[in-house]
């Protein structure tokens, strides 16, 4: 069997049904190749599910100080299996979303693995992993194995979870975030190896439900991406909460005991010291799902473990391109779906910007959450830049104040000469739905005189945007 398609697309993450809905509006004949789950790792074990899981710890966060508020609530806890199970359900309705969609685009939905046997040419077998359908099981007249054609092809597989060797995953004692997204029981005390943001979401995570928490991290400040002072101030807020660090810390060997595992860490000093716990919890980043593609056979190039590509997703070799995990960092669902509509709206022909990495915002979801864009301070010095910072606290805000939650800091970075927003940086209640705001500003090139032109609406969070940019340009209103 060999079907004809203008693009064939392996892998139905975030990239990949983007690019294929996106695709079949522009009138392309479309299939996806899926060997798991529609909607990807991040739908299913990933961004979704761990948001429903924090929301459950966030809510039972504030019952237990409902008297800030005047509020009474003696007697509450928390059901374990309640929280996974609303998780896991929210999980299958954005795989089903997924499905519906490829329905109305019209998209072929094949299922099974796919290798690229050349250019313009697949071969899908069966797959070697269950087939999730929270709807029912696949149709028995449902596309499979078999020899697809297309004029072009994107690859869009993912990645996941990095294993380092005499640490692997078990399943039972060392989790990876597949394990830790579904507990069977509360872990009394968690170690959590890597402080990017999967590993602090779940150390927020299970200290709000009562564990005992300690995060390993190999270099010098935890969530190391983040502009430094966002991040000291995310460790001190989150030390507050009881969560413990150790920085410039490496974890030499686990050894699992009847009762949990124990860590063996050595620091920068040469010390060594041992750490207990119920779990651990492996959260030293992803690897690509490079393998079993063909991509050698083909001729694909890959770098550092990734598929190379340009700034519109498009490979060394003709007809193929790559999007999302797979292509390389930054690994965010949302830059995978901007890569998708890029890649395909390249394919068609269409007048299109490529991918700038420097505007893609980065949100960690923990209590407190963190979020940013653009360069860091010391990113934008590193560059030569003559730069105004400007700072303003929550503390400063009314409506912060009124939710109680008034510890949180906006920071912004402005070219001095030209009054270019280079980056803004933010910690505090609600940033990951700001930082948008401030994303939006260095897309339309927007400078500190349109910003502070703008009214902002009272009383909100968002004031605290304005006024980091008027303290940029000392003229801060309300500090």
């Amino acid at each position: 069997m060999a079907d004809q398609y203008d693009l064939l697309v392996i892998g139905a993450g975030p990239g990949g049904y983007v690019a294929a809905i996106r695709a079949a509006q522009l009138g392309m004949k479309v299939a996806i190749v899926e060997r798991e789950h529609m909607a990807g790792i991040c739908s299913n074990w990933g961004c979704i599910p761990t948001k429903a899981l924090l929301r459950s710890a966030e809510i039972y966060g504030h019952i237990g100080h409902a008297k800030d508020y005047g509020l009474t609530a003696e007697k509450f806890g928390f059901d374990l299996d309640g929280i996974v199970k609303r998780s896991r359900a929210i999980a299958a309705q954005m795989n089903n979303g997924v499905q519906f969609l490829m329905k109305k685009n019209k998209v072929d939905i094949i299922w099974g693995e796919a290798t690229i046997t050349k250019p313009g040419e697949i071969k899908v077998a069966a797959s070697k992993k269950p087939i999730v359908q929270p709807q029912g099981p696949v149709p028995k007249n449902a596309l499979g194995d078999g020899t697809y054609k297309a004029k072009n092809i994107i690859i869009a597989t993912g990645a996941r979870p990095r294993v380092l060797p005499g640490i692997e995953p078990d399943g039972d004692k060392i989790w990876t975030y597949f394990e830790a997204l579904k507990p069977t029981a509360m872990p009394k005390s968690l170690v959590v190896m890597g402080s990017g943001a999967i590993g602090i979401e779940f150390a927020s995570f299970y200290r709000s439900l009562g564990a005992d928490v300690t995060v390993i991290e190999l270099l010098p400040q935890i969530l190391p991406v983040e502009d430094a002072e966002i991040s000291a101030l995310a460790r001190k807020r989150l030390e507050k909460r009881g969560i413990k660090f150790l920085t410039e810390a490496k974890v030499a060997k686990v050894e699992k005991t009847k009762d949990g595992i124990i860590a063996h860490v050595e620091t920068k000093d040469g010390k060594s010291q041992q750490v207990a716990g119920d779990k651990l919890i492996s959260a030293v980043g992803v690897q690509c799902n490079i393998e079993g593609l063909g991509l050698e056979t083909v001729g694909v190039k890959t770098e550092r473990g990734a598929i190379a590509i340009d700034a519109y997703g498009k490979t060394n070799v003709d007809t193929i391109w790559a999007i999302g995990d797979v292509a390389g960092p930054p690994m965010l669902a949302h830059k995978a779906e901007h890569e998708a509509v890029i890649a395909v709206e390249k394919i068609a022909g269409l007048k299109v910007h490529g991918l700038d990495k420097a505007k893609v915002p980065g949100c960690t979801y923990c209590e407190p959450q963190v979020a940013s864009v653009g360069l860091t301070e010391a990113r934008a010095k590193e560059a030569g830049r003559e730069i105004k910072v400007g700072r303003f606290p929550f503390v400063g805000n009314g409506k912060a104040i009124a939710l109680g939650e008034p510890d949180g800091l906006v920071k912004t970075i402005f070219d001095a000469k030209t009054g270019e927003l280079l980056g803004a940086h933010m910690i505090g209640a609600e940033v990951t739905e700001l930082i948008q705001g401030f994303v939006v500003a260095m897309n339309l090139e927007t400078t500190e005189e349109e910003l502070i032109h703008t009214i902002f609406p009272h009383p909100t969070l968002s004031e605290t945007m304005k006024e980091s940019v008027l303290d940029a340009y000392g003229r801060a209103l309300n500090i």
